[in-house]
């Protein structure tokens, strides 16, 4: 079917719009891609956008949200069944996941081949025990139980992992159009870190915050105080062959400062800068080897999943920002010790959560479209209703 929408009254557009994506999910329970193509007349240098879509059902409320507005803007619309779905043991199908030959520079409603959408989807259930429908568009990522204990409690209706030993286990509060929370315990590193997010990517959230914990490096930090990361000084290198570490790596603006607001509403200490994330724990026991790396960023935290996390959202045009809590000081003569590291986990983590929370609701109020992304898009990337 297509859709001329310039020639469509505008009280018919969400109807259509809602035909458009039942015919992609028809496609899709044939056994076939869904094909969709978009011409932007109003564009002089990208007038036309295709790409095939597995599974189109998982991302429907975002294919409703951003064919609405291209609606809006006029657009040309068709949906069409595209080729046969490759089964997952067919030789070409891992073939197609390759994306050293892909633009990640595309529309980001096209960022992903079908096969990419295919496998990411079942890796999701397969790690977290929540089906791909199940997701919300805001995400938080964390390493530690508590916090899910704690998210648990605040929204007590969530749903959760199928079975007992995922690995890395997701609660979901679901609410309309995907409009709720989900939270991820991904475990402690880089290389988890890296992994969650390839596969969240094909989702398109709409932000993804970590939280967690960090090692402040300032004289007058304390413990329990809050870091909010400006920039990341990547020493992860789970990323470094696909992401030179030439690129600058930032935090969403919009996001950082609604948790700035929220932090200082509730008069709680807390530092904005930059944030080093390193692939070793124990980085203390080699000091010698990263001190010039700590000195010269002017670090002020150590982690080890939130450059990680950032990159990757770079990579994939998702916004993401780092609330991280100071745990322990190595350079301070306060490394974290079992007792001590158990009674701060008790008293931060309630709070810790409920900013998380506080913050997301904020989001959804003032900006039910997604977050400003304009820093996260390359200088010939064609933008949406733009030229």
């Amino acid at each position: 079917m297509s859709v001329d929408f310039s020639a469509l009254p505008a009280e018919r557009r969400a109807a259509e719009v809602t035909r458009l994506c039942d015919a992609m999910e028809q496609a899709d329970s044939d056994g076939r891609y869904a094909r969709l193509t978009v011409e932007r007349p109003w564009s002089a240098h990208n007038p036309r956008l295709d790409g095939d879509f597995a599974s189109p059902g998982a991302i429907r409320w975002y294919l409703e949200r951003e064919l609405g507005r291209l609606a809006a803007a006029g657009a040309r619309i068709a949906v069409s069944p595209g080729r046969t779905a490759l089964d997952v043991h067919d030789p070409a199908f891992a073939q197609a996941l390759d994306e050293t030959r892909s633009d990640l520079r595309r529309k980001k409603l096209f960022l992903f081949g079908p096969e990419r959408m295919a496998l990411s989807i079942d890796r999701l259930q397969h790690y977290t025990g929540t089906t791909a429908e199940c997701f919300q568009r805001y995400v938080l990522l964390t390493n530690y139980a508590w916090h899910v204990d704690e998210f648990r409690g605040a929204l007590p209706d969530c749903t959760g992992p199928d079975s007992t030993g995922r690995q890395m286990p997701a609660w979901h509060h679901q609410l309309p159009g995907r409009a709720g929370l989900t939270m991820i315990n991904i475990g402690v590193g880089p290389s988890n870190a890296k992994t969650i997010t390839d596969h969240l990517a094909v989702l398109r959230p709409d932000l993804v915050l970590m939280i967690g914990h960090c090692g402040g490096l300032r004289n007058h930090q304390d413990l329990g105080d809050l870091v909010l990361a400006t920039g990341f000084m990547r020493d992860d290198g789970v990323l470094d062959d696909v992401l030179p570490l030439s690129v600058p790596i930032i935090s969403n603006y919009t996001l950082n400062r609604l948790l700035l607001d929220e932090v200082t509403a509730r008069g709680l200490r807390s530092r904005m800068g930059i944030v080093f994330t390193t692939a070793n724990r124990n980085w203390e026991l080699q000091l010698s080897m990263v001190a010039d790396q700590l000195r010269l960023s002017r670090a002020l935290a150590v982690d080890m999943e939130s450059a990680t996390v950032a990159a990757n959202g770079f990579r994939y045009r998702v916004p993401t920002a780092t609330l991280l809590a100071v745990s322990d000081k190595p350079l301070h003569a306060r490394p974290k010790l079992s007792a001590a590291a158990q009674q701060f986990y008790r008293a931060t983590r309630r709070q810790h959560v409920e900013i998380a929370i506080s913050v997301v609701a904020k989001v959804r109020e003032l900006y039910p479209g997604g977050l400003p992304t304009g820093d996260i898009r390359s200088t010939d990337e064609p933008l949406l209703g733009q030229t």
